[in-house]
């Protein structure tokens, strides 16, 4: 039987990777994986000699520290040993980077919430004496609405100025107690200690991680919700980011509302430009119906079983035949990453 040959490149974290093994192993006799350590010394010479057709991105983005060192290899992956990736080596770079997202959104002229990054602290203090408030300071790294602080004056904003460049910035850390299924998240870490241990020591390592010499200012966008807009490879999906007191990123509270079919024709053709086939795209929608992109993940949590209803029915929309079709279904097992698997085998050639 043909196969494909595909490599995992694994993070600083132990269990991060193991959707995409759990993926594989459904297809077993027709996928060969191999799990690669990209934080090992010896990570060149163990995927030169495993010579995958694909590596499997499972990136680090906990601390600045290892998404440097992933950003890092991967790009002499991509860009030296000519061995294509999944996500992409582009899609990679916007993730858990928000300097880098502002500069690319505003290079590439995609609306967005305007965003400033001042490595000068005269310039931060100039910016913030005649801003408008509240604005809206952020952490490049932090998933869930961490690293994010609501300014509401001045005062506050030259409080974090003064932090970032004197003492630094650390992200909030610990579990989310207003998170559901509190009890059963509880039951699990104790009566597995090992993932008990590896949270703890994550929770160490995002407080300890310094941002320090530079701040990040967002405009502040009044909004009730935000819509988070799936696509892995031609499959769409896209539900609505419920605001609990002034943030929706990590609050975990979800409508399912119908979407607009106007929202998918926006990010398809965002995600055709930059063939982007596995990210979450979070937008604002302004009253007048206009789209501003948040943030751009290629790498996201997923907290139901599924990331869309239509009509109370989980499914997808694919775009055939120039109209959006939805096909009813359960296609976001496994956090979508049977999803992305199957994907990528219908692009490449068995061996």
């Amino acid at each position: 039987m043909t196969q494909y040959k595909l490599a995992i490149l694994k993070n600083e974290d132990p269990f991060d990777h193991q959707p995409w093994v759990d993926a594989c192993n459904q297809y077993v006799g027709k996928v060969d994986y191999k799990v690669i350590d990209l934080t090992l010394n010896d990570w060149v010479e163990n995927i030169k000699a495993y010579d995958p057709q694909i590596c499997l991105l499972k990136p680090a983005g906990k601390t600045s520290l290892f998404r440097a060192l992933y950003q890092e290899r991967v790009d002499v992956i991509v860009n030296d040993l000519g061995i294509k990736t999944y996500p992409t080596f582009n899609e990679l770079k916007i993730y858990e980077n928000k300097r880098f997202f502002a500069y690319w959104a505003k290079a590439n002229q995609i609306s967005h919430p305007k965003t400033e990054v001042f490595y000068s602290k005269n310039e931060a203090f100039r910016f913030i004496n005649s801003s408008k408030y509240p604005i809206v300071g952020k952490m490049n790294i932090g998933a869930s609405g961490n690293g994010v602080e609501i300014l509401h004056d001045s005062a506050k904003a030259i409080k974090y100025v003064e932090r970032a460049f004197n003492d630094g910035l650390s992200s909030k850390t610990g579990p989310k107690l207003k998170k559901g299924k509190l009890p059963k998240r509880v039951w699990r870490k104790l009566t597995h200690p090992t993932e008990l241990k590896n949270r703890l020591r994550t929770y160490s390592e995002i407080g300890a991680d310094k941002q320090k010499g530079f701040v990040i200012f967002q405009e502040f966008v009044l909004h009730d919700f935000e819509w988070r807009v799936v696509r892995i490879g031609d499959s769409f999906f896209a539900h609505k980011k419920i605001k609990v007191g002034e943030k929706a990123s990590g609050a975990l509270i979800k409508e399912y509302d119908n979407p607009p079919l106007a929202l998918f024709d926006y990010v398809k053709k965002l995600t055709d430009e930059f063939k982007f086939r596995s990210v979450a795209v979070d937008i604002f929608e302004s009253e007048s119906g206009e789209y501003f992109v948040n943030e751009i993940q290629c790498i996201f949590g997923q907290s139901d079983t599924y990331q869309m209803l239509v009509d109370e029915k989980s499914g997808r929309y694919i775009h055939k035949h120039n109209k959006w079709i939805f096909e009813a279904g359960d296609f976001n097992q496994n956090q979508s990453y049977n999803l992305r698997l199957e994907y990528i085998l219908s692009l490449l050639i068995p061996i």
